[in-house]
């Protein structure tokens, strides 16, 4: 769990969230909390933080149009920031909602697979972004598998396409989100996504090995321009959801699994965060606030799901291939692989002749044409 930057606060991690940790960034730059007068006992300097925080907390805050208020049937509070993860004006959507209402828990949609981009800054994720190369590759097939794997870095290609068109990395919402929550005492921070690789993986399961070709082949291609004025326009739907979205319009399945899904499962990690707090100095509870943040895309089926029963263990299984499923897969799969592979060199030149020389992809190849005795 990642608390403010406080040396006397050490609230405990609640064993029923399904949040990560993640570890604290030095930023001299950061405007640091008040130090606190010598001499204080731990429970004096926490009940003097709190007061603080209270002060600061803005009763009736007038925030941007991006935020939705959701109300826990505890009395708890959750405000939902719509975003678009190449906006400039969404990272201060996210500054200025977190700065009004103090919150005590922020949440955002990332998992731990991808909680890296917190600690990088935007010079390093822009390069990231625009840089294809062998290790990535390698290590999206560790984490997927070997479709999901490729499937990965193709859709990787799109977000680098679009960082390439507007010169901004990707996520800058979830930093700028990283850094305020440091400035809030108490402030907790959670990853509130599904683990990208279940996504992939059952991203890649739902479609049919026709519907996957199609897909890698649009996803090679994409090369509309985009503009930042593009961006701001797409401020009611995701920019990378609305693009992906236009590409996988003929694969309900995909749409399924890679956004109403997840919906779900943020929905789930967001009610968990919203609950009572305790107060000192008596621990007396007290209903919690919450900034939740979210592409636009996911706000809708949040709404929709709060109030709903919701049960994550079946979004969070692959199911195992039909026997007859595998040998269909283990016969055409090297076509596929030979598509893919076509797909990854036309993105990186010795990109996809690394890939088609991976061990794992010679092994598909020889259940279908073994080597000579």
């Amino acid at each position: 769990m990642l608390h403010a930057a406080c040396s006397t606060s050490n609230m405990e991690q609640d064993n029923n969230s399904e949040d990560e940790s993640v570890g604290s960034i030095e930023d001299p730059s950061e405007e640091e909390l008040p130090r606190l007068p010598p001499g204080l006992s731990e429970g004096e300097a926490l009940e003097l933080l709190w007061q603080l925080r209270a002060q600061r907390r803005q009763p009736s805050p007038e925030l941007p149009e991006t935020v939705t208020r959701l109300t826990a049937a505890d009395g708890s509070i959750l405000y939902l920031v719509g975003t678009a993860h190449f906006s400039d004006s969404s990272k201060e959507d996210v500054r200025k909602t977190i700065c009004a209402v103090q919150p005590d828990v922020v949440v955002v949609e990332l998992c731990e697979y991808r909680v890296s981009m917190l600690k990088m800054d935007e010079s390093t994720l822009l390069r990231e972004a625009k840089d294809l190369n062998l290790d990535k590759v390698q290590q999206a097939i560790k984490q997927n598998g070997l479709m999901s794997g490729l499937m990965q870095i193709l859709l990787l290609k799109v977000s680098a396409h679009i960082t390439e068109q507007l010169g901004m990395a990707p996520g800058g919402e979830f930093r700028e989100a990283y850094k305020a929550s440091r400035q809030v005492p108490f402030c907790k921070f959670h990853l509130g996504d599904r683990p990208i690789p279940v996504t992939f993986k059952r991203a890649i399961a739902a479609l049919s090995l026709w519907q996957k070709a199609r897909l890698a082949w649009g996803l090679l291609f994409l090369s509309d321009p985009i503009s930042k004025e593009d961006v701001e326009k797409c401020k009611q739907k995701d920019l990378l959801e609305q693009t992906m979205s236009e590409m996988i319009g003929e694969f309900p399945a995909l749409h399924q699994t890679i956004v109403a899904e997840r919906d779900i499962y943020l929905t789930q990690t967001l009610r968990l965060a919203t609950r009572c707090v305790e107060a000192p100095p008596n621990a007396q509870k007290v209903p919690g606030v919450v900034v939740g943040v979210v592409g636009m895309g996911h706000v809708p089926g949040i709404e929709r799901n709060w109030e709903k029963e919701l049960n994550i263990d079946e979004i969070m299984s692959v199911a195992p291939p039909s026997r007859f499923g595998w040998v269909v897969r283990n016969v055409i799969k090297g076509v596929v692989m030979g598509m893919l592979g076509y797909a990854c060199y036309r993105a990186g030149g010795s990109l996809g002749r690394t890939l088609l020389s991976l061990p794992a992809v010679q092994s598909i190849l020889e259940t279908i044409h073994p080597p000579p005795a």
